[in-house]
């Protein structure tokens, strides 16, 4: 049997769940037809007719996170001081320090989704060197706090404590890599935050079944803001994640890898986005992921594979809808992956 403030604790999360799914199904709402007021709009590639569509779902997704978090550091500052044996002394520290380096991470993606192109083909705001600079600053929150533990489990070494090295060079460059890398795997709706859903759920779980609570905490708020994020991005989508969502999960794989202690998990979750990254540097980073419409299908503007989705596009045999769900999939098995290695 549970004690019962660790059972507190978990009906409190599953409030604050509750209010982030709510927060951020309303927002989306309303920000789609304020991205329409202000034709913050792209392009749908791979459809016929090439709809006009929202771009920038990061911005309601963070205001879910946003409520949902503060709701849950308020409870625990006013009336549940006695969850700190379940969380750690220093969890509203981190909490606070993951808030707003996904917020800052959240708004530089914002910035590069606000200017689109003439064509409306794509947003077009910040050039590729600038995005990885300006990522590596949204780190600072987790790296005065010191985050994380500055032990690592290095093959054939043992556990080294690499000291001020963690939070001066490794969480910087995590979070920073976590976000560009994300970042790179898109372009087919549902794609973004179908993924999402399973990498932030399952490492929710096991950071819980591990004894990481404040990690697991961050992981369920996304996971219940992207469940309502998802209702409007699935196929066909009403709404584009833009890099201000991208840039937000790639934030959050980040923090959860370092507030609780659990990189592997977090790394092995990483590797279809790590396979993008050497598929796209194969085309110079100027090869795009999605296709075109062709008879029903979508089909690849390559022969070659640049990009994951391109295994199935280049035949030109799948739906989008069916592109979506087998990337879905191939998240879930290396999810999976994370209770057996």
């Amino acid at each position: 049997m549970l004690p019962l403030f660790f059972e507190l604790m978990i009906y409190v999360s599953l409030v604050g769940g509750l209010i982030a799914f709510l927060t951020t199904f309303f927002a989306t709402k309303w920000f789609i037809r304020y991205a329409r007021l202000i034709e913050l709009v792209v392009k749908d590639q791979n459809k016929e007719d090439k709809l006009l569509i929202p771009i920038s779902g990061g911005i309601p997704v963070m205001a879910g996170m946003f409520m949902g978090l503060s709701f849950f550091i308020f409870y625990t500052t006013f009336f549940g001081n006695l969850f700190d044996p379940y969380l750690g002394d220093k969890a509203l520290n981190f909490l606070f320090a993951a808030i707003v380096s996904i917020l800052m991470i959240s708004f530089i993606g914002f910035v590069d989704d606000l200017i689109i192109k003439r064509d409306k083909e794509s947003s077009a705001g910040l050039k590729q060197w600038q995005k990885p600079l300006l990522t590596l600053v949204a780190a600072v929150p987790l790296v005065v706090v010191n985050a994380g533990v500055n032990t690592l489990s290095i093959p054939f070494l043992g556990r080294v404590d690499i000291g001020l090295l963690y939070p001066l060079v490794f969480v910087p460059i995590g979070v920073m890599g976590a976000a560009n890398m994300v970042n790179m795997l898109a372009g087919f709706n549902g794609l973004e935050s179908g993924m999402g859903l399973v990498y932030t759920g399952m490492l929710a779980l096991y950071a819980f079944v591990n004894g990481r609570n404040t990690a697991a905490l961050i992981a369920f708020m996304t996971f219940c803001v992207l469940l309502a994020f998802f209702y409007f991005n699935r196929y066909p989508a009403k709404i584009f994640p833009g890099d201000s969502l991208t840039y937000l999960l790639g934030a959050v794989i980040a923090s959860v890898a370092i507030i609780g202690n659990i990189e592997k998990a977090a790394l092995i979750v990483s590797v279809p986005f790590i396979i993008e990254f050497f598929l796209k540097l194969r085309g110079g980073f100027k090869k795009q992921s999605y296709g075109y419409y062709y008879k029903g299908k979508v089909r690849s503007h390559y022969n070659k594979i640049y990009s994951l989705p391109h295994i199935f596009t280049v035949t030109g045999r799948f739906t989008e809808k069916q592109v979506t769900l087998f990337m879905i999939l191939i998240e879930f098995i290396f999810c999976s992956l994370i209770w057996v290695i």
